[in-house]
């Protein structure tokens, strides 16, 4: 029985800590390291409660109501498609030289909860919804994902690369918590 005052996941893996996911439709997600006990899971999200609630608040009063956004058809996605891959491909080989850092092929994807990635060999993904953001929020995104060139984690270390580059990104990653899920949604 759920203990807790909304409904979650619990998705393990090789993590080494514990987090919680709020998606924009309000989904709770727990990833945590395998073999978590079940107890410290429960533990884990007694003491988060409140920000849950308050995230899913959030995710209530700011989701697109039906009707709002229509999604784009198949044309109007290929037209944002081709202009985000243009922007992206000259914001990543602009950053990429100033952080010294190497990257595979860039692909510009729809994916439901991330923005970017970037995966162990440098390949970079990037959200084609970002073109709707602001420019300086789009540098954090690819200075984010090419930090993990050089740290494949989101450690302090991971956060310091960004800084060095980019020492206000915490307003910009602020922006996106918070708007992100009023990108052209898809219906």
């Amino acid at each position: 029985m759920n203990a807790h005052p909304f409904p979650y996941e619990v998705i393990y893996s090789g993590r080494k800590t514990l987090a919680i996911q709020i998606s924009a439709q309000g989904r709770v997600t727990v990833r945590a390291p395998r073999r978590t006990p079940k107890s410290t899971i429960d533990r884990f999200l007694t003491e988060k409660e409140g920000w849950v609630l308050k995230h899913l608040q959030k995710a209530r009063e700011s989701r697109p109501k039906p009707g709002d956004t229509p999604a784009p058809d198949a044309a109007t996605r290929r037209h944002y498609i081709s202009i985000a891959r243009d922007i992206f491909t000259q914001k990543v080989a602009y950053y990429a030289e100033i952080m010294n850092v190497t990257y595979g092929r860039i692909s510009i994807k729809e994916q439901k909860t991330r923005w970017g990635s970037c995966s162990n060999k440098g390949n970079l993904n990037f959200n084609w919804r970002l073109i709707f953001a602001p420019g300086d929020v789009l540098d954090y995104v690819v200075v984010h994902e090419l930090a993990h060139r050089r740290e494949m984690n989101h450690s302090k270390a991971f956060y310091a690369i960004v800084e060095s580059v980019l020492p206000d990104y915490k307003t910009r990653q602020k922006w996106l918590r918070e708007n992100g899920n009023r990108l052209w949604t898809s219906g």
